[in-house]
């Protein structure tokens, strides 16, 4: 059978227990016993040898169907660990399909040509501040949608997904000397790494397709390296004031972001592998 994936209201990927239970084929009746030593049991995690920790590598699941079994999240990591750990003889298809589910989560999975001219096209088109806005905006609308309408969460997940906040911003500004006051965190980033503007513009673009923080954080180093490479100028183009110093981006990328559609994007990105 096939393991369904979700997506958390942070944006990792995770599987259920019960799903996990079905598809390695063990007895139904030992099920609340099975994932009780699971989210118990010490492994050998990446970091290091321990037990799993709630809310790191496994959360509560809310109860579904008839029977209501007690159900969790599980990091996919975890669910490798867990497959790997039991007596199931179809572990090693499932163990082979959850490191396969982990690399792609983590970008570790090869890109194509065709992708890493994409990802450089799209680099030169988020230089414009006009294509970094429509990028978030859509991200936010994926988040708001992941999470039932509510936005009230979305700057600090913002702060986690990006690696930076508005606070630790105005510390950095103060600390040569500039004052923060007023500034948005776009202003802020101008003046302390501008080109971090297009590493976050490329996440939303990412995120907002579905993909995995991990995997769009990848592309968003990527994409930063780039621009660092080729000195590109950020243009604040919303006024039709377009740099003269400015990389020459696709036209057809830049109405991509802007008329931002997650499904086409997605088949798109998949056709370029």
């Amino acid at each position: 059978m096939e393991l369904q994936v979700y997506v958390s209201k942070k944006g990792t990927r995770v599987v259920a227990a019960t799903g996990l239970h079905q598809a390695l084929q063990l007895t139904d009746h030992h099920y609340a016993t099975n994932v009780k030593r699971w989210i118990t049991e010490v492994y050998a995690f990446r970091d290091d040898i321990r037990r799993p920790e709630k809310l790191r590598d496994f959360a509560p699941r809310k109860a579904v169907g008839p029977n209501l079994l007690k159900d969790y999240y599980l990091s996919l990591e975890l669910a490798r660990l867990i497959t790997l750990n039991s007596k199931s003889k179809v572990k090693l298809k499932y163990a082979k399909w959850l490191l396969h589910q982990e690399q792609e989560e983590g970008g570790a999975a090869q890109w194509s040509n065709a992708q890493i001219l994409k990802i450089l096209e799209l680099t030169k088109a988020m230089s414009m501040l006009s294509c970094q806005e429509a990028a978030e905006q859509q991200h936010l609308k994926v988040y708001e949608k992941r999470n039932g309408g509510q936005t009230a969460n979305w700057w600090k997940y913002r702060a986690q997904v990006m690696g930076y906040s508005a606070a630790g911003l105005r510390k950095k500004l103060l600390a040569i000397g500039h004052s923060p006051a007023g500034q948005t965190q776009r202003q802020m980033l101008l003046q302390l790494d501008r080109h971090e503007l297009i590493r976050t513009g490329m996440i939303d673009y990412f995120m907002a397709m579905g993909k995995p923080a991990p995997f769009a954080q990848a592309v968003g180093d990527l994409a930063k390296q780039f621009a660092r490479e080729l000195d590109v100028e950020l243009q604040d183009d919303r006024q039709g004031m377009a740099s003269l110093f400015a990389p020459q981006a696709n036209d057809g990328i830049v109405r991509e972001i802007r008329n931002y559609e997650p499904q086409r994007a997605a088949a798109a990105w998949s056709q370029a592998g």
